[in-house]
């Protein structure tokens, strides 16, 4: 017998298979502290721009060595692949072409996803050293 996720399962599978592809980034404490800080950023400038700073951020780097755009990544994998939300990839394209009711409903999906993403982060993606990060690696 075979039985269908929740979609509240469905965020914490997708979520821990993303973070286990995070520690494979050169700096994998980076992953972490941007998924700390991008439910606040969505809450306070709005999803679309926070979606656009991690572009920004990324500098056009690609997911496999730069930590804000791996995070865009799996946001635009989570909700224009996995969840049927009417949103197409490019994310960022989707975000500004997407009605109110659909924006709306991406940022709390987006959300939804990031409590798991950020929970799984904080449990197996390492803390960066004090003192690292100063620029002389």
């Amino acid at each position: 017998m075979t039985s269908r996720l929740t979609l509240g399962q469905a965020r914490a599978v997708h979520a821990l298979m993303k973070v286990d592809v995070a520690k494979d980034l050169p700096r994998p404490f980076d992953y972490k502290s941007c998924v700390e800080s991008l439910p606040a950023a969505i809450v306070m400038n709005g999803f679309g721009q926070a979606c656009a700073t991690l572009l920004a951020k990324a500098g056009g780097a690609s997911g496999d060595t730069d930590a804000h755009r791996l995070v865009y990544d799996h946001l635009e994998d989570w909700l224009c692949v996995c969840v049927a939300m009417g949103l197409k990839k490019p994310l960022m394209q989707a975000v500004v072409h997407s009605d109110q009711s659909k924006y709306c409903h991406a940022q709390a999906e987006a959300l939804a996803y990031l409590v798991w993403l950020k929970k799984f982060a904080q449990a197996f993606l390492p803390r960066q050293a004090k003192g690292a990060g100063n620029g002389q690696d």
